[in-house]
């Protein structure tokens, strides 16, 4: 059993979180750097609309990467939580059935019982022994 923090992930999910957080930065950090040592404000002031939609357009790519990589974690998430939710149903399903037969053998079994019980006391009754005692 994993330790639970104070935001209620388990310590291994907060590793990985953080891990991946990491690695997101240092991912900002490689892509953006070279923008910011290239283009001080006095450039950004003189530079023409051509240069300006250049560089939206970067970020934009690189908005569209970072994301990219998030959604197919989460299309990844959904999909096993689609798979999970399909064996839980048809784990719960199969319970069922066993259940139903657990109470149908076991109701035949009490019927059993009864009808062996009555046939013992007909035996008695005929040998001329005294019933049972039922206390």
């Amino acid at each position: 059993m994993s330790p639970i923090t104070s935001s209620g992930q388990t310590a291994g999910e907060s590793a990985a979180t953080s891990e991946f957080e990491g690695e997101i930065r240092e991912f900002v950090r490689k892509d953006v750097a070279p923008w910011r040592k290239r283009a001080d404000r006095a450039e950004v002031a003189r530079a023409d609309a051509g240069s300006v939609e250049a560089q939206a357009e970067s970020v934009s790519v690189l908005v569209q990467r970072v994301a990219g990589a998030s959604l197919n974690e989460l299309d990844s998430m959904i999909e096993e939580l689609r798979s999970m939710r399909e064996w839980l149903r048809a784990e719960g399903e199969r319970v069922q059935r066993e259940i139903a037969g657990y109470a149908t053998m076991s109701h035949t079994a009490a019927a059993s019982m009864k009808a062996i019980a009555e046939s013992m006391a007909q035996w008695r009754t005929a040998a001329g022994m005294p019933p049972p005692f039922r206390g």
